[in-house]
């Protein structure tokens, strides 16, 4: 049975790895699909711990700053939409793939976010 620091960080590892994937997409035919699926595995991930996981939980006093950060994250924030409206158009377009991109990378980057995960999977 795992205990709950180890579920978290079990998460938090996940949400790393998809930021890493899409830092390494090379923005081709086909990448904005790519895109968008590690964007929607770092959002479930993300929910997950908002509504799973409770800070009384967590024995650690970074995480609930981390939860801030991540809620932060999902109340502004939102490219599902932006990418459903992209996809059929420009697909194939890698300077708009690649913006898309980009932008997915700076949102999680915001607030030091992915900076705060990589420290509490450390801490973990």
């Amino acid at each position: 049975m795992t205990t709950h620091n180890e579920y978290l960080k079990n998460i938090l590892v996940q949400i790393y790895a998809s930021h890493a994937n899409l830092s390494e997409i090379k923005d081709g035919p086909g990448d904005l699909a790519l895109i968008n699926k590690e964007m929607l595995k770092i959002n479930g991930m993300i929910k997950v711990i908002l509504t799973k996981i409770k800070p009384e939980t967590i024995h650690h006093s970074d995480f609930p700053t981390l939860k801030f950060k991540l809620q932060n994250y999902m109340e502004n924030y939102f490219f599902e939409k932006e990418i459903e409206t992209m996809t059929p158009l420009y697909a194939d377009d890698s300077n708009r793939v690649k913006n898309m991109r980009l932008k997915i990378i700076d949102a999680l980057n915001d607030k030091k976010m992915m900076d705060a995960i990589a420290n509490l999977i450390e801490k973990l």
